[in-house]
């Protein structure tokens, strides 16, 4: 019989995650019975010493906020990716030790993907928190320009190192601006919710791709709006997805089955 196989998601607080859905639905599909994925309350200041106390049935660990930029002096060894980034989501498990790597980035652009997106000259950015650093990377592989709109006027400062390490050209406006995101061919937004309601007055007219990293409550104000006028939306659940198939390939070394990942998620709510 295999030796059982352990992963889980991390953060605090992480009772509202539907990673263990995702994971869990591709284990059954992927035939994986000896996986099990579960969820794990941890800090910051706790995450060293619950990574360091696991033992070797671990294989994986999904991390959340807030402990994507601490993974990083957790990992034994960092992929240049995630370094360039300043986050991990994700740490396996190899040889050596804890292995940090970013799957939100490559999520976001799968995700684009799907909605017809491959390259953009411009990308607008709403927000500037931690989820923004991996929509600068995946404008990076989109090829796009990035203007990005903050509350907080220093955010776009603090990005600059993100954007100067993978080559992306960014512009900083203020946030009373925002409304004029509409105007680029993709908009991410990755506030928090309640923070771009105001949005859905904005002028949709000119049909965007409109990227709303929020699920819960799903839809948005904003992406209401922009929908109503046409745009192709994009969710945080299309983000979940794709960054868990991610994961689930560097824990298990098994393709990840998204079509039955993808059926779990939606069917959870």
């Amino acid at each position: 019989m295999p030796t059982e196989k352990r992963a889980a998601v991390l953060g605090k607080p992480v009772s509202h995650s539907r990673s263990p859905v995702l994971h869990n639905a591709g284990y059954r599909a992927a035939g994986l019975t000896h996986w099990r994925y579960t969820s794990v309350e941890c800090g910051e200041a706790e995450l060293r010493g619950l990574v360091e106390g696991l033992g070797q049935e671990w294989a994986g660990l999904s991390l959340t906020m807030p402990l994507k930029e601490e993974a990083l002096r957790v990992a034994a060894l960092v992929d240049p990716f995630a370094q360039a980034i300043g986050a991990a989501n994700t740490l396996v498990r190899r040889a050596y030790g804890w292995h940090a790597y970013n799957t939100d980035a490559p999520g976001m652009v799968r995700a684009l993907l799907e909605a017809g997106v491959s390259r953009t000259p411009r990308l607008a950015l709403l927000g500037g928190g931690g989820t923004a650093r991996a929509a600068i990377a995946a404008a990076a592989s989109l090829g796009a320009d990035v203007t990005i709109y903050t509350r907080r006027p220093e955010a776009a400062d603090e990005l600059r190192p993100v954007a100067e390490a993978l080559n992306v050209d960014l512009a900083g406006e203020p946030w009373d601006k925002a409304a004029e995101a509409a105007t680029a061919p993709v908009v991410i937004s990755t506030v928090p919710k309640g923070a771009a309601d105001h949005l859905a007055t904005a002028d949709w007219s000119g049909r965007p791709v409109v990227f709303d990293a929020i699920y819960d409550p799903w839809p948005t104000p904003l992406a209401a709006a922009a929908q109503h006028a046409g745009c192709a939306i994009v969710s945080g659940l299309d983000l979940l997805l794709w960054q868990a198939a991610d994961q689930f390939e560097l824990f298990t070394g098994v393709a990840a089955p998204v079509g039955e990942m993808r059926a779990a998620l939606y069917a959870a709510g």
